[in-house]
């Protein structure tokens, strides 16, 4: 199992934040997400108030791992997102709507964790699905 495999599985399916300390490098650089105010989210703490906010909007949250491909210190996941919009948070009210999109999350392991993501997720799609 690599560690794009563990960290979908336990962060987002199992909703276990403190495994975001665990396999994250103390100084992990992110790139790719933005935060409600519109701002990347590069550092930890500013992803845990992603995580928190995204946990918040959506309910029933699953990543599928779909392919995994590994060279050198890099491993990239290729992800198929689920969820339900029951929760505020996300700019549109909630209406129960099932949420389906894709994305890719890029990460440079450093002494077996995560030290830098590039994450590239169809965002747009989860966005119009809110409607």
């Amino acid at each position: 199992m690599t560690i794009l495999h563990r960290w979908f599985e336990e962060v987002w399916n199992q909703g276990r934040e403190s495994a975001i300390d665990e396999m994250s490098y103390h100084d992990v650089h992110g790139h790719g997400l933005k935060a409600s105010d519109g701002n990347e989210v590069q550092s930890m703490e500013a992803f845990k108030a992603y995580y928190r906010q995204m946990r918040a909007a959506l309910s029933d949250i699953h990543v599928t791992v779909e392919d995994v491909i590994t060279e050198g210190d890099l491993t990239v996941a290729r992800c198929t997102v689920t969820a339900k919009h029951t929760g505020e948070g996300l700019g549109k009210p909630p209406k129960g709507n099932p949420i389906q999109f894709s994305g890719m999350t890029m990460a440079r392991i450093k002494e077996g964790k995560i030290a830098e993501a590039w994450n590239n997720f169809d965002f747009m799609t989860m966005v119009q699905q809110m409607e």
